[in-house]
């Protein structure tokens, strides 16, 4: 247990120091790009490579069976069960993206050119960054055995490196683009490109020399590829409604509201994205050892491990996700300068969602680690499909565009709280008591953390140093209030130990 908990510590800082450099240059570069483009070809880039994912919703579904099928066969120690299954996995995603190219250049091309609200000098440019979405989506689709294997294999070290080095390649996109003399919107959408090719070679050449199993030979294994199409053909419906709800909604409101509205959004998605990886981060250095005990049947160990994860990962999204709500207008103006509408109440209302889909999202792994999910696949697909027609009537009759965010923050909450408890209490066999103790351990967490820094925000003048100061008292109270409140006795009395352990050090020094 104890090594197990070292693993897991050490991929969750390699991933920390990762995901803390990516999210810097990435708000810096969202920043400049903004800036280079303009708020019009901003919003453009995000509605036309929003047609591409939205049509990539098929590989979505497959990611997790390649994933969990990978992981679990390393948990089993079955060498000759992982090569056929990583051969038939990549085989499958071939298949779909070549399913998707036909797709994309037909139906998705029709829609580009027939339905979008893009100025006529702009519809050049749109056509080729489609092209290239299409290519780039190709190029990801084919990578994912080979970054499912990095996971299942835990070795974070080099999946913090690459992500490294791929922040700093597109950080270089930034520069070139402010001095390019080409048309900035098709460069962008090249270099991001040529980056995601570079990105897959080097995970492509990484794997086949480090894991004898990712050396492809072409194989489509009957009875490995039913099991994963049963497994992913839960997870389609889902996929198509997560797809329906983050890219297709996306294009409605660029129908309805044309191309500034849809950049506000991409921004808050994309500081809400930040804040995320936190959590994602986390999750993906804990989530192979949920798989892995459970496929060992360390049924115990892998419920608790769940158990006290979610609790961190709300923890971890509340404390970077506060401070954000509280000061969203005074960083973005100091970020972009010329912040477009709507964006304020976008990144507020996006932090909200993200809080209470840390429990949709935690819970899941347990039904992913039992390889059940028709239920789920049913249920929360049915709801968030439900969610799409209920944001169009309500463009249709003149609503605010925010209510796409409010209608996304219901959604979650009754995944979060309802859905995926009752779930995992039936399919998994936990107990109400143990869901109902998280809860009431983030309720309380958010009870003590929030007044405080609430009244601060309302009383204080706009300042450089009052922002400061809320944002200080806001992680203080934070902390304090998880400390107090969220952790287990057993836990906080490790975390005095080694706070007092490391003031006697200082003082000897």
């Amino acid at each position: 247990m104890q090594n197990n908990n070292r693993v897991i510590a050490k991929n969750t800082l390699f991933l920390y120091f990762r995901m803390l450099l990516i999210m810097f240059v990435s708000l810096y570069t969202s920043r400049v790009v903004l800036s280079t483009l303009g708020v019009d070809d901003f919003g453009i880039y995000a509605t036309v490579g929003g047609i591409v994912m939205l049509l990539s919703f098929v590989n979505g579904a497959m990611s997790t069976g390649s994933s969990r099928f990978l992981t679990f066969a390393l948990g089993k120690k079955d060498f000759i069960k992982l090569k056929k299954t990583f051969d038939t996995t990549l085989s499958a995603h071939i298949i779909i993206s070549v399913i998707i190219l036909i797709i994309a250049e037909t139906i998705g091309l029709w829609f580009l050119l027939n339905k979008l609200v893009i100025p006529e000098e702009r519809m050049y440019a749109s056509f080729w960054v489609y092209q290239i979405s299409i290519l780039t989506a190709i190029i990801n689709i084919t990578q994912v055995p080979y970054t499912a294997s990095i996971i299942a294999h835990e070795k974070m070290t080099v999946y913090a490196y690459i992500g490294i080095i791929e922040v700093l390649l597109k950080l270089t996109i930034v520069f070139f683009l402010t001095v390019c003399s080409f048309d900035k919107l098709i460069t962008y959408a090249f270099l991001l490109c040529a980056v995601q090719i570079s990105i897959a070679a080097f995970y492509r050449i990484y794997c086949v020399r480090k894991f004898k199993e990712t050396k492809y030979t072409f194989s489509l294994d009957k009875e490995i590829f039913k099991e994963i199409f049963g497994f992913s053909g839960w997870s389609l419906f889902a996929s198509g409604s997560i797809a329906l709800n983050e890219q297709g909604t996306t294009l409605i409101t660029n129908m309805f509201f044309g191309p500034s509205v849809v950049a506000a959004r991409a921004i808050s998605l994309q500081v809400n994205m930040a804040a995320n990886q936190f959590v994602s981060n986390f999750r993906t250095a804990v989530n192979p050892q949920i798989v892995k005990k459970y496929a060992s049947e360390d049924f115990v160990g892998s419920k608790s491990l769940l158990l006290s994860s979610t609790k961190y990962s709300f923890y971890l999204m509340f404390l970077l996700g506060f401070p954000i709500i509280l000061l969203a207008n005074p960083i973005l103006n100091i970020w972009l300068v010329n912040v477009p509408d709507y964006t304020v109440a976008f990144v507020r209302l996006a932090i909200v969602q993200s809080l209470f889909a840390v429990f949709d999202s935690s819970f899941y792994t347990a039904l992913y680690a039992k390889g059940r999910l028709r239920e789920n696949a049913l249920i929360s697909p049915t709801i968030g499909f439900i969610r799409f027609p209920i944001v169009y009537f309500l463009f249709k009759i003149g609503c605010s565009p925010l209510v796409l965010s409010y209608a996304g923050i219901v959604t979650y909450a009754i995944l979060g709280f309802v859905v995926k408890p009752i779930l995992i209490m039936r399919i998994v066999n936990y107990h109400r008591s143990e869901i109902f103790s998280v809860f009431l351990s983030c309720i309380k967490v958010l009870l003590v953390a929030i007044p405080v820094p609430l009244i601060l925000s309302f009383y204080l003048e706009d300042s450089l140093i009052n922002y400061f100061t809320i944002c200080i008292v806001t992680i203080i109270s934070a902390l304090l209030s998880i400390y107090c409140f969220g952790i287990d006795s057993g836990i906080r009395k490790c975390v005095k130990k080694y706070i007092l352990n490391f003031i006697v050090r200082i003082k000897k020094k």
